[in-house]
Formats: C-alpha cells, sequence, structure tokens
C-alpha cells in the first residue's frame, strides 16, 4: 500500500502494524515514493540472541521529514543516525525503575544548578559538525541531568549535551541501550549512562569520555549505586527488587 507522509504521522501505529504483520507500507510525499515501512531486526541484537521490536525506516531522513513524520503523533519516536525508531510503551516494571530512581536524583539536586528530567522530552545532542542542524540526533532518554541549561531555547527544546543518562532496558530495546544508545552518547560528550535492567536486576554504569568508555562497573539490585560525576549522589536500589522479580 501506498500513504502520504500526512496520513502517516497522524496513523504510525495502524500502519507499523500493517508492516509487522509483512505488508509493504510505502511512504508517499507530492505523490512520490520517499521511503518504506519494513519490519526490522538489528544484526548486533540477533548475534546477543535477543529479539526486537524496534522498527524504522530504511533510508536515512532529514529533521524536516522526521518532524513532519512526528509532530502530530501521539506516539513516541527517536531519531539516531537518521533512522527512526518507534518507542513502545514501558512496562510496569521500567516505571518503577524511573519512578525510584528519578525520586532520588530530584531530592539530590534540589537547589543545585544541575537538574534531573525524565521521559518523555526531547533531546537534539548537540555535536560539533556542520550538518547538526540538518541530521541531528533526537533521543527520549528515560532519565537525564543537566547542566547546561541554557541550551533549552524559547520553545522549551533542548540542544545540548545531559551530563547524566539513564536508560531503563526493555526486553524489544535492549540492544539499542545497550550497543547503538552507548556508542552515541558516548561520542556525543555525555559523562555518564546507566543501563538498568530490570529482568536480570542489575545497573550498569559506564563513565565516557571523548567516545570511549573509562570505567564500567555493574550493581546488582539492593546495592547503593555512587555516580561518578556528583560526588554526594549515591541511588539505592533496594525497591528496584520487587519490581524486577515482577518482570520475571
Amino acid at each position: 500500500m501506498r500513504v502520504s507522509t500526512s496520513i502517516m504521522q497522524n496513523a504510525f501505529g495502524k500502519y507499523l502494524k500493517e508492516a509487522i504483520e509483512g505488508n509493504e507500507v510505502i511512504i508517499t510525499k507530492n505523490e512520490r515514493g520517499v521511503a518504506k515501512l519494513i519490519p526490522y531486526q538489528d544484526p548486533m541484537v540477533y548475534v546477543m540472541q535477543e529479539s526486537t521490536a524496534e522498527y524504522y525506516l530504511r533510508r536515512r531522513v532529514t529533521l524536516s521529514e522526521f518532524l513532519e513524520i512526528t509532530e502530530n503523533s501521539e506516539a513516541q519516536y527517536e531519531l539516531i543516525d537518521g533512522e527512526i525508531y518507534f518507542m513502545a510503551s514501558p512496562s510496569h516494571a521500567h516505571q518503577v525503575a524511573i519512578r525510584e530512581i528519578f525520586g532520588q536524583f530530584y531530592n539530590f539536586f534540589k537547589g543545585k544548578s544541575c537538574s534531573p528530567l525524565m521521559a518523555p522530552f526531547d533531546v537534539r545532542l548537540k555535536n560539533d559538525s556542520p550538518k547538526f542542524d540538518d541530521d541531528p540526533n533526537i533521543v527520549q532518554p528515560d532519565i537525564l541531568v543537566i547542566c547546561d541549561s541554557e541550551n533549552i531555547d524559547e520553545k522549551g527544546k533542548y540542544h545540548g549535551v545531559p551530563t547524566l543518562v539513564v536508560e531503563v532496558v526493555s526486553p524489544n530495546k535492549r540492544g539499542k541501550d545497550m550497543i547503538k544508545k552507548l556508542s552515541l552518547y558516548a561520542n556525543s560528550g555525555v559523562r555518564e549512562y546507566w543501563i538498568v535492567d530490570t529482568d536480570h536486576g542489575s545497573v550498569m554504569v559506564y563513565s565516557l569520555k571523548d567516545g570511549d568508555v573509562l570505567r564500567v562497573q555493574q550493581y546488582p539490585f539492593g546495592e547503593c549505586i555512587p555516580s561518578w560525576s556528583f560526588e554526594g549522589l549515591n541511588v539505592e536500589t533496594e525497591l528496584l527488587i520487587r519490581s524486577s522479580k515482577e518482570a520475571l
């Protein structure tokens, strides 16, 4: 079937279902085919024997095309390296993890210059590329801490680099969070990246610099997690043990 970009942006979920069921969906603009919506499996996830339910437009898209598809949609999307990712609804364990961690972040940063925020909130990762305006990466971290509030524009949009990012892994986005986003955040200048795994009851903490991982530490749920970027920030994870068991 062929469907225009204006129709697609208002009913993406319907046509995503068509693609999942194996039906070819051609996206048109000005009656010309510009992209195809097809099922996708990240090859790295396949190697790790993990399944994925992420789907994206195979052809690289520009910022204007991304906005045209997503601006009037109630669904949430990310744009990474020119590919659009549809974000599925989070599980109960996912939401509990975000609530518990964000609550402690909120209390720690109250009255400080840095601020914690949580999804849904678009982060347009700033970089030094001359093509930044036309080839951005737009993500929605589960939790982020920003210390550069001057990079929030008059429309409330953030164009910067968070100091700390937390992603809670879901079965359908494990490869994206553990591989693709780790590389993206490292290369973008994020200093610290937490990957919370409710399936396995653990948190991986990465210290990042200049596109590389300086060190990494795994903490099982129940242990206190110290931040390497913010002295005095220690997150208790005892309450995450229950949510982890409920996810099994």
